[in-house]
């Protein structure tokens, strides 16, 4: 992988109590500002999945499409956003997914994924995984066929990998603690 780890940890810029007490939230700008920080991180999250047949690449609202759509173009493959509620323009499929108080949900258009289509999604971070499995659900929704899931950083210590067990995840930086 083309991309420093430590590197990227230190480029990475921690908000404490962002957006609410208690929370460090990842601030990837910094990262993304810079051109060759960003085409490398890139290059890591396709690496595992380059030469594979991927027809559909997903990224989740918001930050997510940040990385989702230049992965689609590496890949040679279409790019599906999936939104917050009322944000799509069509016929949509929903799925709610629990937050640490309450629930949300995410929505794709119902015609995004021909059955059988080979779907890799991707966000910018797998925190409680949460939102992950609420795509996931939402991809065998319309009959994908999920290759696997990539991020550019995990939060370990959130456990989010326990939700995607059964599927496939690279993430480019991990966080243990």
């Amino acid at each position: 992988m083309g991309i420093d780890a430590g590197w990227v940890r230190d480029h990475v810029r921690d908000l404490p109590d962002y957006p609410k007490p208690g929370v460090v939230f990842k601030d990837i700008t910094p990262v993304l500002a810079l051109p060759d920080a960003f085409a490398a991180t890139i290059d890591a999250v396709v690496e595992p999945f380059d030469g594979r047949q991927i027809d559909k690449v997903i990224g989740i609202e918001a930050r997510g499409f940040v990385f989702a759509a230049p992965v689609a173009y590496h890949l040679g493959a279409g790019f599906v956003p999936v939104r917050k509620p009322g944000k799509l323009p069509w016929k949509v499929e929903r799925e709610e997914y629990a937050l640490e108080y309450g629930t949300d949900q995410l929505e794709i258009h119902q015609d995004a994924i021909v059955p059988g289509e080979r779907v890799l999604i991707v966000d910018d971070v797998l925190a409680t995984g949460g939102t992950a499995s609420a795509a996931v659900r939402l991809v065998r929704k319309l009959g994908g066929n999920l290759v696997g899931c990539a991020f550019f950083i995990e939060l370990g210590f959130l456990g989010g990998r326990q939700h995607l067990a059964d599927i496939e995840i690279h993430s480019v930086v991990t966080y243990a603690d």
